[in-house]
């Protein structure tokens, strides 16, 4: 059986450094951290005070008030999103087979501040068992996928997938794979994650995984620094439009690049930690890279998954040097981990989006707040520091990993 082509057709971001593609674009390129103190709860008794939170967002510009009620924040997110991405894609929502439309969503942990809200009321009540009759349907991690396909109609797959921060990168697979396969011929894909709250925060700094620089949150996030201590809790949605290309060419759809591969590993080694000879990053760029079809020196750049941690970065940036042998040096390679921090569940999704603009631009974001060179990390490598690099890409890498050991990647071509 021979493939179908897959090409993307539309994107749509919400960031905590942009609230649009382009202005996620424009931040990016510009070196802007989006690390501030935490306004969505007091967080003067916690570790960490800091956060990467969407900014300048009020859901009823763009979702009815009533209905927005009844969707916990990852969901409205879903939504604002994917709109932007359908309407960058230009679809003839009328002539479309919605039977083969599909959305494939991804998210880490779904409807959490709406799962602490209920149990906390709960909890401050008498006993008795009031509760939203929205608890359950804003809190599955399903239902994103859920609301965008009710509210256009499309009726071909539509799930969720779940691999921890490497979700939406999973979602972007199942969806390139759907295509391929002839399933449909539009699939909306991506992620969200609504985590910085109290439950959140408290969880992750109880696993001592974030940055405590309270001092300086906008420098805290430092990917392959060797001062970094833990990542920045991030939030948003990235979707992206990945179209079956004679289905996309028939329409005369711009097409910012063709998704040429997808691989998945696990590590089997902890629940949290990365194995320190990243033996499974090594399995997920070599499955990714031969599902391509391509070989490792046709890869010009990788967003890595770079979440500032002291022993991930290391991890990866070793199975990078492995795979890519002395091609290695002349990648540039990037972490924009280090302007949105980590949006855990949707955090695939909008490096993709950052991998895919770079490749369409030229040009390649910035890893801000380098400032220590760590010893344990080849000087050689071009990690792209503190400034954007013009370069002309053909071949862009997108890494997302999870805990649990869940290792993605997708490999993304300019169009011959």
């Amino acid at each position: 059986m021979e493939l179908k082509r897959v090409v993307v057709t539309g994107l749509g971001a919400l960031t905590p450094i942009g609230n649009t593609k382009d202005e996620y674009w424009d931040a990016l390129i510009s070196g802007k951290s989006g690390a501030a103190p935490v306004t969505h709860f007091d967080a003067e008794k916690f570790k960490t005070q800091f956060a990467c939170e969407v900014k300048n967002f009020e859901v009823t510009d763009f979702i009815d008030r009533k209905l927005a009620r009844k969707m916990d924040k990852f969901s409205q997110y879903a939504m604002v999103a994917s709109d932007e991405a359908i309407a960058d894609s230009k679809l003839d929502l009328d002539s479309l087979n919605k039977y083969r439309v599909g959305v494939i969503w991804g998210a880490g942990i779904g409807g959490l501040k709406t799962f602490q809200d209920e149990v906390l009321n709960f909890a401050a009540g008498d006993g008795s068992p009031r509760f939203n009759p929205f608890f359950i349907p804003k809190m599955i991690a399903d239902i994103a996928p859920g609301n965008i396909s009710i509210k256009y109609g499309f009726m071909g797959p539509n799930y969720t997938t779940v691999s921890a921060c490497a979700s939406s990168a999973n979602s972007m697979i199942d969806a390139l794979n759907t295509i391929r396969l002839g399933h449909c011929d539009v699939v909306i894909t991506g992620g969200s994650e609504a985590a910085v709250t109290i439950a959140g925060m408290g969880g992750f700094n109880a696993m001592h995984a974030m940055s405590t620089r309270n001092d300086n949150p906008e420098t805290a996030s430092r990917p392959f620094d060797a001062n970094r201590d833990g990542f920045v809790l991030g939030e948003g949605a990235g979707s992206i439009i990945l179209e079956e290309y004679e289905h996309a060419m028939a329409r005369g759809a711009k097409i910012y690049a063709e998704v040429v591969g997808g691989g998945l590993s696990s590590d089997a080694y902890h629940m949290t930690a990365p194995h320190p000879d990243g033996i499974g990053v090594v399995a997920v760029m070599k499955n990714c890279l031969e599902n391509a079809g391509l070989n490792p020196e046709d890869v010009d750049h990788i967003n890595t998954h770079g979440t500032s941690t002291p022993l991930g970065d290391v991890a990866e940036l070793k199975a990078i040097s492995e795979v890519f042998g002395n091609h290695a040096k002349n990648i540039n390679i990037n972490s924009t981990k280090s302007m949105t921090g980590h949006l855990l569940g949707a955090a695939g999704a909008i490096e993709a989006i950052a991998s895919i603009l770079a490749l369409e631009n030229g040009i390649i974001p910035p890893t801000i707040n380098h400032e220590t060179v760590d010893e344990n990390i080849d000087p050689e490598l071009n990690l792209t520091l503190n400034k954007a690099q013009k370069r002309d890409i053909k071949v862009a890498m997108s890494n997302t990993f999870g805990f649990g050991g869940h290792n993605a990647c997708v490999l993304f071509k300019k169009l011959d």
